[in-house]
């Protein structure tokens, strides 16, 4: 057994063995795990159905995961973008007013238009345009955002409202929370044992600090005990499958213009998203090299295909699109280095729908510590951009600044591209950016002033 594996996955060549793949899917599988249930809650406020939304997230993540294990080989997980779940929610369906059916339209049209993208190496030739710099800034930024994504999971950053007006909060700002609550305290304690397990250069010390916690919340009374009183194994898909609205959506009063951007910005918000988690991962991890040619890895290669069908299989099954998980890098950072770690995290997607009244009981109050930690390690890219550079140091800023501050991957890459751009025509310097940044860049222009 232990011979095919190695055989299958390559695991001398990639410098790791089967118990490290093998805890490295485990990690990534309980710091994602929590999209079961969030994903369904999000999305069945568009009108969709709760439990059909719930298995569809489960059999989407399961297939897409196996595509990247078995056919790229590299350790990422896929599964519902909470981002993008959002912007499927509360944007499309909620203030621009389309139906769930036509905003899962949208989703297929964006995960076909990727698959097209990369299949044809422009995808490619977008990796390749974004230099050195850039990707230094990307893994830091990213670093930033999972922190905070982390702080804010763990409750220990939440959001105050100055002042209320006629119901409305006006100047929300983030704010240090009362660190006496429970589940605050228990985050804090998660961060101080998973520090001392990492200091201590213990196997597996994200995922024994998850289990530990977990386990401390129960006294605590945060970590809940499993609940099988309304447990179903797979609930029926039958009211979100192949439910896509194609006529629906082409036939918006609102013009074609309107479906065409809004396409266009689910299109970008997925494909940089996806990069910049394979960039600013790959990258820290040695997982993905650029030759001096600028020629991707293949493994790079089939990684961007198999992000883009996981979001065409997420939409005919019923969910948003399906995408490269930035918790990955959780594993990664376990010592994941091939296709073990996604086929173990898909065998353990497949066995939550036995056990998902115990997997629903890991607080996020017990992951949120290790995204706080990740954060730490991808920060030291920091010190390799030249900071005294103009050239470099403007778009490197806002590629870092924006990720967290917007709360947004593809913000962050967005604002990157359009200051370097300004910056290298202010410093005529425009024969040493690729074109595709300049098109980008206007692209993104575009976007900001349609939307």
């Amino acid at each position: 057994m232990l011979g095919i594996l190695e055989k299958r996955f390559k695991l001398k060549e990639n410098k790791t063995n089967v118990k490290t793949e093998l805890l490295a899917g485990l990690t990534t599988f309980m710091s994602m795990s929590y999209i079961i249930f969030l994903n369904p809650t999000v999305l069945s406020q568009t009108g969709m159905d709760y439990n059909a939304v719930y298995a569809a997230t489960i059999i989407a993540s399961i297939i897409a995961t196996l595509v990247m294990a078995f056919y790229a080989n590299v350790p990422y997980a896929l599964s519902a973008g909470v981002g993008l779940a959002s912007l499927f929610t509360y944007t499309i369906c909620g203030s621009m007013g389309y139906s769930w059916p036509q905003a899962l339209a949208i989703v297929y049209i964006s995960g076909i238009l990727n698959f097209i993208v990369t299949i044809t190496s422009l995808r490619k030739k977008i990796v390749t345009a974004i230099p050195l710099f850039m990707q230094n800034a990307i893994t830091v930024g990213i670093g930033l955002f999972i922190t905070y994504v982390g702080l804010i999971n763990a409750g220990i950053i939440r959001f105050g409202a100055d002042a209320v007006e006629k119901g409305f909060a006006i100047g929300v700002t983030p704010q240090l929370a009362n660190l006496k609550e429970n589940s605050i305290l228990l985050a804090i304690i998660g961060l101080i044992i998973t520090i001392v397990l990492l200091l201590r250069k213990s196997k597996g010390a994200y995922l024994k600090g998850i289990i530990i916690t977990t386990i401390i919340g129960i006294p605590l009374g945060v970590t809940a005990l499993p609940d099988f009183s309304n447990y179903t194994i797979l609930p029926s898909i039958a009211p979100t499958f192949m439910k896509i609205d194609f006529v629906g959506l082409f036939s918006i009063k609102t013009g074609l213009l309107t479906v065409f951007m809004t396409i266009f910005t689910m299109c970008i918000s997925d494909l940089f998203d996806s990069v910049g988690v394979f960039i600013g991962t790959g990258k820290k991890a040695g997982l993905f090299k650029i030759d001096k040619n600028g020629n991707l890895p293949k493994n790079l290669e089939k990684a961007m295909i198999a992000d883009s069908c996981g979001t065409i299989i997420g939409s005919i099954f019923g969910t948003a699109n399906t995408t490269t998980y930035l918790e990955s890098s959780v594993g990664i950072e376990a010592g994941g280095r091939t296709g073990l770690t996604s086929f173990t995290v898909a065998v353990l997607f497949a066995l939550s729908l036995f056990f998902s009244p115990i997997i629903a009981c890991v607080p996020m109050a017990a992951i949120a510590p290790v995204l706080i930690l990740i954060g730490m390690s991808m920060i030291e890219s920091v010190s390799d951009i030249d900071w005294k550079d103009l050239f470099i140091a403007v778009p490197a800023f806002f590629t870092i600044i924006v990720m967290p501050f917007a709360y947004s991957i593809t913000s962050g890459i967005e604002f990157g591209f359009i200051f370097y751009a300004l910056v290298a025509i202010v410093c005529k310097k425009t024969k040493e950016v690729s074109p595709i940044i300049f098109v980008f860049a206007i692209l993104f222009l575009l976007k900001y002033i349609v939307a």
